[in-house]
């Protein structure tokens, strides 16, 4: 059962129903409003009386007993004490304090001039300073210029050093930051490795013009046949004479046209490179084919790697030695020929004169076409020549050999 039920309860032992008292808040509300009342009224008595001391000369002091204020129980002081609360309060919170439109006008505009006077001083003191350095700065320039001789004009040859100066000193500034900077290390490592690479594929390139170039220096006399019909016998040793380009090396005559065989005979020597129609030997109706290297991977052994870097420069009517079972036959250039590395027919030009022809791989550091240089017997005489008594009937190989391959594609699975 709640507190407010409106039931009424039943008691036992015959006495009857009881009615509940009567609940109201209205005294409780009006208690605490007159006591509010009270407290403001007493603050701004206070208040007052403060005022009033401030405006009033000082009292001579008088001892009297203190005076204690109670409360007033007299139902008509009471309402006064409220009335004079209540005026007291709407005294001091009227709208007295309020500022019109007007006033606010007024308090603005005085703001705004004086901020316009204080910027306008401001700025221009700021171009008044502004126009005395730049006439100082004026009178400093035309007093250099009054100085300065007519004559001190600036000639060409000065003007050019004073620009390779500045040049210079732009160049070496530049330097400097590079040095001081490390992200050019990674640039100078990818073209390093990159040159690596380059000179391991490309190195026979670089070194057959090496050799090319500094061959003529290492020259023989011994090696320079100046009277061909002096004597023609010879030291038994197959060996090929070419003056012009200081070439002086043994030939390999058990080479046979394959490939392995070629590359294996041309690393100390050249190969003779015979075939069905090119396959006499000196002395012999017929052509005498004669291989040689022209360039080489740099990891190949063999002296014989770069004999023949300088076969290009020989000319028709320049002259070339075969020495065969001790008889030195001389033979003249009359003709060059590049072709492919397939056309081995371009050997096979018949049997009715003794020559020789000399074959290698050009351009220099590759292996892409065969130069081939024809030479006419013209010592001994020609007609003394002997048939060819070649019995071979083999079939002609697929091309001429070449170069072998370099270290980065044996490195890669070439052979």
């Amino acid at each position: 059962m709640q507190p407010n039920s409106k039931n009424q309860l039943q008691p036992t032992g015959g006495r009857g129903s009881v009615a509940p008292p009567p609940r109201s808040h209205e005294p409780a509300q009006t208690a605490v409003a007159n006591l509010t009342r009270d407290q403001i009224d007493a603050i701004y008595s206070k208040q007052a009386q403060a005022d009033a001391r401030s405006t009033q000369p000082t009292p001579t002091l008088v001892h009297s007993s203190p005076v204690t204020t109670q409360p007033s129980t007299d139902p008509v002081h009471a309402n006064a004490s409220d009335q004079e609360a209540s005026s007291t309060y709407n005294r001091t919170h009227s709208n007295e304090h309020q500022i019109s439109p007007d006033q606010w006008q007024m308090y603005h505009s005085s703001w705004q001039a004086y901020y316009q006077k204080y910027y306008e001083q401001y700025y221009v003191g700021a171009v008044k300073d502004a126009h005395s350095k730049l006439r100082q700065h004026a009178e400093q320039l035309q007093a250099q210029a009054s100085q300065t001789p007519a004559s001190s004009s600036i000639t060409k040859d000065d003007a050019m050093d004073d620009l390779r100066s500045q040049i210079r000193s732009r160049i070496e500034d530049s330097a400097k930051k590079v040095r001081r900077s490390r992200h050019f290390v990674p640039i100078l490592s990818s073209v390093a490795v990159l040159l690596v690479f380059v000179f391991l594929q490309y190195n026979s390139v670089i070194v057959a013009y090496a050799e090319a170039y500094v061959s003529p220096g290492n020259v023989s006399p011994d090696n320079i046949i100046v009277d061909p019909n002096v004597s023609t016998a010879v030291d038994p040793a197959p060996r090929l004479i070419i003056p012009k380009i200081n070439v002086d090396i043994s030939v390999d005559y058990n080479a046979q046209p394959d490939y392995n065989s070629q590359m294996a005979a041309m690393k100390t020597s050249v190969a003779y490179f015979g075939i069905p129609g090119a396959n006499a030997k000196p002395g012999q109706l017929g052509n005498v084919p004669i291989a040689g290297h022209s360039s080489n991977d740099f990891t190949d052994s063999g002296e014989a790697k770069f004999i023949f870097a300088r076969l290009e420069q020989l000319e028709k009517g320049d002259t070339f030695y075969l020495n065969y079972n001790g008889t030195r036959y001389t033979y003249t250039i009359v003709e060059t020929r590049i072709v492919a590395p397939t056309d081995v027919s371009a050997l096979q030009v018949g049997t009715d004169s003794p020559m020789a022809t000399l074959i290698t791989c050009v351009p220099l550091g590759t292996a892409n076409n065969r130069l081939l240089v024809f030479g006419k017997q013209i010592s001994p005489a020609p007609s003394t020549a002997t048939p060819n008594d070649s019995t071979d009937t083999g079939a002609d190989p697929e091309q001429m050999a070449g170069k072998s391959p370099t270290l980065l594609e044996r490195a890669f699975g070439a052979h």
